[in-house]
């Protein structure tokens, strides 16, 4: 290889590495995107994974006075899907019955809460946990249809690390909840 060869590996491979540690730097619990000319998506107080087995909910929030602001919460509809660590879901399209695999809401104290146009594409990767009182990680990057509607044609990324909580609905109709049936 020539002189100039090895350097352009040289360059290749330094490029290479540092953009590896810059993913790899990226913090826990952060969101970026296009989003951001909406509303304000960083300082991100708190976020909160829920799980149940029809989805899984990330939802972050912001202190904003006396007030919290659900920032951005990010559900996604599980169903025909294994979501285990390591697994890319898309977050694009629909489930097998038809419903929106994942929709984007935003509520700020005093202003009505938003739903963003529905996601066009993108994905979501658990790197650890996703059941109940599992220490939960991953990140996800998405994309919303162009058009009208809040949010049409913007991005919006985040990572996540919280213990999930039971999402679950409560018992069924016809169990038991105490130790003694109701007179």
């Amino acid at each position: 290889m020539s002189h100039a060869g090895r350097i352009l590996a040289a360059l290749g491979l330094a490029g290479l590495v540092s953009g590896a540690g810059i993913v790899g730097c990226r913090g826990d619990n952060e969101l970026s995107g296009s989003v951001s000319e909406l509303f304000p998506i960083t300082d991100v107080s708190r976020v909160e994974v829920r799980r149940n087995p029809e989805a899984l909910q990330v939802s972050y929030f912001r202190n904003n006075g006396l007030d919290v602001d659900l920032v951005a919460r990010l559900t996604v509809d599980t169903e025909g899907v294994d979501l285990k660590p390591g697994t890319k879901v898309q977050l694009g399209g629909t489930t097998p019955s038809g419903r929106d695999r994942a929709s984007v809401v935003h509520v700020a104290a005093g202003e009505p809460a938003r739903v963003f146009t529905p996601v066009e594409r993108g994905d979501l990767v658990l790197d650890e946990g996703g059941n109940p009182d599992q220490p939960t990680r991953g990140d996800f990057s998405l994309s919303f249809k162009k058009g009208d509607g809040y949010g049409a044609g913007r991005s919006l990324e985040g990572t996540f690390s919280a213990t999930a909580l039971d999402a679950g609905f409560g018992p069924d109709l016809g169990d038991v909840v105490g130790e003694e049936p109701a007179p």
